[in-house]
């Protein structure tokens, strides 16, 4: 049975840890991140199992494309998909440029090496595949008072959440396990990009959001939130979106009329 997986934005964070995890589970890895240095320093403490690096930025086509390539011809076991980026400013600030390499990251990468990577995953009856999205995915319906702004940000981490949500709703009946990763603030390089200081903030670490999603997917979790203790919270969200999805009716509704 094949053990390969293969982790996007293994450089550095949750991608890091996540391929860190892995090997020590046995896995063997290909490591992508746009960072070549940074691979090889992650691969060097990974001796223990065969590791392949491929340095690709997953905001154009042709880095797509390489790791569409790699899970075709690889046919990866597990498909960890944490490559991310923030831009976390006003909508009207966000230049254009960074919206689409945002959206291409977390929207389209994922989508396209998802595809890539089912149809050997269906072919062996087992096979999975982590989203990593985060909490802010359900920040949603926050005021003016929420700060920093990031629209198209947490629009794509809800795209995650409700992505593979059906996803699951295809796949678990024919072996596959699919999950939302929905880490808070983690204490890793990501908000230091962006030129925000969280240090005073409590952080979980990348190992232990890690270790949930090793867990929730055991627990048959599709979406892993790991610092929120109550599930049932999570659960009436869902709930009450399939409420509303239900309640739809093909007359306009009374308030409209």
């Amino acid at each position: 049975m094949s053990k390969l997986a293969l982790v996007t934005g293994a450089s550095s964070g949750i991608g890091k840890a996540y391929a860190e995890r892995l090997a020590a589970d046995g896995h063997d890895l290909i490591l992508c991140a746009r960072r070549q240095a940074g691979l090889d320093d992650v691969a060097r403490t990974l001796g223990h199992v065969a590791v392949e690096t491929i340095a690709a930025d997953l905001a154009s086509e042709d880095g797509i494309r390489t790791l569409e390539d790699a899970c075709r011809t690889r046919e990866p076991a597990t498909l960890i998909n944490c490559a991310g980026v923030a831009h976390y400013m006003p909508f009207e600030a966000l230049p254009a440029d960074r919206a689409a390499e945002l959206i291409r990251i977390k929207v389209l990468a994922p989508t396209l090496l998802t595809l890539a990577a089912v149809p050997g995953m269906l072919a062996r009856g087992t096979g999975t595949v982590v989203n990593v999205s985060g909490m802010i995915a359900f920040s949603g319906p926050a005021g003016p008072e929420q700060m920093p702004r990031r629209a198209v940000y947490t629009g794509t981490l809800a795209h995650l959440v409700a992505w593979t949500q059906q996803l699951h709703a295809e796949f678990s009946a024919r072996g596959l396990r699919v999950q939302a990763l929905c880490p808070g603030i983690v204490a890793t390089e990501f908000h230091t990009r962006q030129g925000m200081d969280l240090s005073h903030l409590p952080r979980m670490s990348a190992e232990e959001v890690v270790t949930a999603s090793r867990r929730g997917l055991d627990l048959g979790e599709v979406v892993c939130a790991p610092g929120v203790n109550r599930p049932d919270l999570l659960q009436a969200i869902f709930t009450a979106d399939l409420a509303a999805f239900g309640a739809q009716s093909p007359e306009l509704a009374e308030r409209y009329r």
